[in-house]
């Protein structure tokens, strides 16, 4: 494993405050419900791969031209940013959802968030996009004083052409922008190909190095490979 140890540690935690949850973003974990985790390594297919934890520059971030055609493509969507909440609406399209799985496929909604998402661990809130009245995307994220996390996100499957799941990502990168805050937290990516490879391609991008215990660009980030 060219001398990098492993990491694989996970708490429970009810209330977390808006600076507590920045200094875990900041520190690589992250969490579903009230169960906080971090790990930097992981089996895909049949290789290990290195995790790294990405983040997002608020302020030097810019649009690709795919992302731009994303948004433009999805100009009739209307969304809005609300504290988070599990209605049966959503319950019933996260089932819809998670059709699109093959592997490790979750139960419900509730392995990935609190019964009161909107203040359990810390504040939630939901962006849900809607075309012509009807509800077609929902990402949940949490909000720290300088920085927003992405928890996860689900769309209607019927729509998948519109690439939702970008479209999400965008319009919470947009919102936070608009509220100030210093960083966006889309989740992680793997040292090799993965299903998160899209994240490796949004601007002022930054990658934790585990070793470092630092923050770097990610063009210029050099994960360690698993031998």
């Amino acid at each position: 494993m060219n001398g990098m140890p492993i990491i694989s540690q996970e708490f429970t935690a009810s209330h977390v405050t808006h600076e507590m949850m920045d200094y875990l973003l900041a520190q690589g974990w992250r969490h579903f419900g009230t169960q906080f985790f971090r790990y930097n390594v992981q089996l895909v297919g049949d290789a290990w791969q290195t995790i790294v934890p990405v983040r997002i520059r608020l302020a030097d971030f810019q649009l690709s031209k795919g992302q731009r055609r994303v948004l433009r493509k999805n100009m009739d969507v209307t969304c809005s940013l609300k504290p988070a909440a599990i209605t049966d609406d959503i319950r019933d399209m996260f089932q819809r959802h998670k059709s699109r799985f093959k592997d490790n496929i979750p139960d419900e909604i509730s392995s990935f968030l609190s019964d009161t998402p909107s203040r359990v661990p810390g504040e939630g809130r939901m962006l849900t996009c809607e075309v012509d009245g009807q509800t077609v995307a929902v990402s949940f994220v949490d909000v720290g004083a300088s920085s927003v996390s992405s928890i996860y996100g689900i769309f209607e499957p019927e729509h998948s052409s519109r690439s939702l799941g970008i479209f999400t990502l965008l319009k919470e990168i947009e919102h936070a922008t608009v509220g100030g805050f210093d960083y966006h937290y889309p989740g992680y990516v793997t040292s090799g190909s993965s299903a998160y490879d899209y994240k490796k391609q949004f601007s002022a991008l930054e990658g934790y190095d585990w070793q470092e215990k630092t923050w770097r660009p990610f063009e210029q980030f050099v994960p360690m490979i698993l031998a």
